[in-house]
């Protein structure tokens, strides 16, 4: 549930990127817990992360084309149920 709740909000961000510390934010989970899910995604392919550009303190999650078409699929089973 956290997965699909991740890679939606990413979904809906531009360019699909988003801090990692303001994703955490949002769906409610620890910055720790975030950097977990994230790496199992990433490993999936799902998901990478990359420095800001703006400002190299902070790391961006980005949603991948496989993480976009993922969710897709997703969706129809997720608002169902």
């Amino acid at each position: 549930m956290v997965e699909y709740q991740v890679l939606a909000m990413l979904s809906n961000r531009p360019e699909w990127t988003m801090r990692m510390s303001a994703l955490a934010e949002v769906t409610n989970a620890s910055l720790s817990r975030l950097s977990h899910l994230v790496k199992r995604l990433e490993t999936r392919g799902l998901v990478r992360r990359e420095p800001d550009p703006s400002d190299g303190r902070f790391t961006n999650a980005i949603l991948t084309d496989e993480g976009f078409r993922t969710l897709a699929d997703a969706a129809p089973g997720h608002v169902a149920h």
